[in-house]
């Protein structure tokens, strides 16, 4: 046995290096790049007067590699009774040809294709974020049969119960537990941890994370298509598919405005005519009236930046689920916080057994039954019971016709007999009964109490203690600075200890004892001021307010599968500080939505009134269009560098009014 766990790490299974998309892996990039490369090699035979038959051919190709992908999805647009800005581009690229107008068409075409491949860098980049999470869980896995053979299998045909050999430096396959050995585990990569954490039997281990010097045996919790990594993988799929509301918006626009800019284009060219203009020059100007009355810089003003945001907040450990979530999350200025596992660690800790006086039972046998009761929860609270049971080296007996009821507690049958672990409130129908003293004096002491009973009759208390997160108050700070007031605490804990918590972290409105339905009737009660409110939490009882909420965020490292679904965005390295920063990011992505539409604009009135007031040079049309696409498009790829979220949880850190 020992030969196997010590086999030399070169065994492992290779690791996949992080994927990201080459530029000239992007359609639109290499066609834009060939058409720039055609373009560059007609423009001096073109300017030396070198005969039509050596440059013609040249142009002919930049037209063809530039304008055939654009045309033809106008052409399918068109199908479907849609005018597209891109067919309209394409046609005046041709129309300038037709009129002898060979290098503006083929500028236009350049300069659009050009515009087309950052936008496509954009949209991505985006991808890139999501799909690098997949590249942390290994393709395959050791598996331990009964006999104590091995066999490696695919990683994805793991199943739940499977014990699986976890070698040193190989990655861990699946979620689970440590069944047997020990090891530092790093897990900076899913929960953002700095430093790697010791691993013993009976802790929990996700997919994707680094095994250090020692071997694991682990026992497999969760099918690899449910493992963390995995469910954000999932969720992430139609992130970058979804439009913003600005984004929606402006293409209902853009489709009546390019019917009347065609409508328009067609006027300037007869009315001119009619008055006895030269047909060249009414064609000309008609030509360069379509070019830059185009809206194509403000059909990308919107996406690239929010695009590059979702990218920069995907590498940072923030999954935006959508654009229009994005684009939400500039607008919060009330932020309301769920206690355990969002403003604390979300690890609480069993710190005392007090059994009541004539339960016949004493520390370690109320213990044991209120673990065996909550052994099938995944609250927090469950695990700190069962985790505490397990030091003590207690036996637990299988738990039967268990039930879980969000904000009350569990009830099970152990041992024959009805055990009941939940909140004092719930539990108790007297104040002066020995358990509620127990219950009220850890309380006092600034600790959560769960009441134990026994076929109805309460048998003892359990003191169980949660610690604040280390960052817990610079981010309440943060999110006081970003939205003008301090956030809200909403937690079904006890008031003493929600408020002990609260003044720690800095937050004074504190809201306690609420069930899932009276924290989305605190919502509903805080949103009907008008707030835009964001909702942060991690259990099943949160999912109701994220769902009520105007945004709502989940912690995704402990989040429940619920919570995770229902939340507009999954913190996947648990870091609360993280919620400031992308608020802030969607704000400097908002400003660079509005900065574009601005430039867009802008350009657009300027060349259009030239072109009708006086004489617009179609090379300078084509130039200052294009110019105006590339330049917005550049301004909205500014957010995908690390730079810009550093500005931006500075940004978050610093005080600010609200949006």
């Amino acid at each position: 046995m020992s030969s196997v766990l010590e086999r030399p790490p070169a065994a492992a299974v290779p690791v996949p290096p992080r994927r990201r998309t080459r530029l000239l892996a992007l359609p639109e990039v290499r066609w834009a790049f060939a058409a720039l490369a055609l373009f560059l090699l007609a423009l001096p035979l073109y300017l030396l007067d070198a005969p039509a038959w050596a440059w013609g051919p040249l142009f002919a190709a930049t037209y063809v590699t530039g304008g055939w992908e654009p045309g033809r999805e106008g052409l399918l647009a068109l199908r479907d009774r849609t005018l597209d800005v891109d067919l309209l581009m394409v046609v005046a690229a041709l129309g300038a040809a037709a009129i002898g107008q060979v290098l503006d068409g083929a500028l236009l075409i350049v300069i659009f294709a050009v515009s087309g491949a950052l936008e496509a860098v954009a949209t991505a980049r985006t991808a890139d974020s999501v799909r690098g999470l997949l590249d942390l869980a290994p393709q395959t896995a050791t598996r331990l049969a009964d006999d104590g053979t091995e066999e490696t299998v695919p990683a994805a045909r793991l199943a739940v119960g499977d014990t699986v050999l976890v070698r040193p430096g190989e990655r861990i396959g699946a979620d689970g537990r440590v069944l047997d050995g020990a090891s530092d585990v790093d897990q900076a990569t899913v929960t953002g941890e700095p430093l790697p954490l010791a691993k013993h039997p009976g802790d929990e281990v996700f997919a994707g994370t680094l095994n250090g010097s020692g071997a694991l045996r682990i026992r497999v919790g969760r099918d690899p298509s449910e493992s963390v990594v995995a469910r954000i993988v999932t969720m992430a799929e139609d992130a970058s598919r979804t439009k913003a509301p600005t984004q929606l918006f402006i293409e209902k626009v853009e489709q009546r405005y390019s019917l009347g800019m065609v409508a328009a284009t067609v006027l300037v060219l007869v009315i001119p005519l009619l008055l006895g203009e030269d047909l060249r020059a009414a064609l000309l100007r008609a030509m360069t009236f379509m070019i830059v009355a185009s809206p194509c810089a403000v059909v990308l003003a919107t996406m690239p930046p929010l695009l590059s945001a979702m990218a920069n907040a995907g590498r940072h450990g923030v999954l935006v689920k959508s654009a229009v979530v994005m684009e939400r999350l500039g607008h919060v200025d009330a932020v309301a916080l769920d206690k355990t596992g969002t403003l604390t660690e979300g690890t609480p800790r069993l710190t005392g057994l007090l059994p009541v006086s004539g339960s016949g039972l004493d520390e370690d046998a109320l213990l044991r039954l209120a673990a065996a009761a909550e052994h099938p929860s995944e609250h927090p609270l469950a695990r700190a019971v069962v985790d505490a049971a397990r030091a003590r080296r207690l036996g637990l007996p299988p738990a039967e016709s268990f039930a879980s009821t969000p904000g009350t507690g569990v009830t099970a049958t152990v041992d024959g007999h009805r055990v009941a672990v939940g909140s004092p409130a719930r539990l108790l129908n007297s104040a002066a009964h020995p358990a509620a003293v127990l219950a009220a004096a850890v309380e006092e002491d600034g600790r959560t109490a769960v009441v134990v009973t026994v076929d109805g009759h309460p048998a003892g208390v359990l003191g169980i203690a949660d610690r604040l997160r280390p960052e817990a108050a610079v981010a309440v700070r943060a999110l006081s600075g970003l939205t003008g007031r301090p956030p809200v605490l909403l937690t079904g804990d006890n008031p003493r200890a929600a408020a002990r918590l609260a003044a720690e972290a800095g937050i004074g409105d504190v809201r306690a004892g609420l069930l899932p339905q009276d924290k989305v009737a605190a919502v509903d009660e805080l949103q009907s001021t008008g707030a835009r409110l964001l909702v942060v939490g991690d259990g099943v009882n949160d999912a109701p307010a994220l769902a009520a909420a105007h945004t709502g965020v989940a912690m995704g490292r402990a989040g429940s599968d619920l919570a995770l679904q229902t939340a507009d965005a999954v913190v996947v390295r648990d870091e609360l500080t993280a919620v400031p920063a992308v608020v802030a990011l969607s704000r400097r992505a908002r400003r660079l939505v509005v900065q574009n539409l601005v430039i867009a604009g802008t350009f657009v009135a300027v060349l259009v009134g030239w072109d009708l007031a006086g004489t617009l040079p179609l090379p300078l049309g084509v130039a200052g269009h294009e110019g105006s696409t590339v330049l917005v498009g550049l301004n909205g790829l500014r957010l995908l560098t690390d730079g810009a979220w550093r500005r931006a949880r500075a940004e978050g850190a610093a005080p600010s009014r609200p949006a």
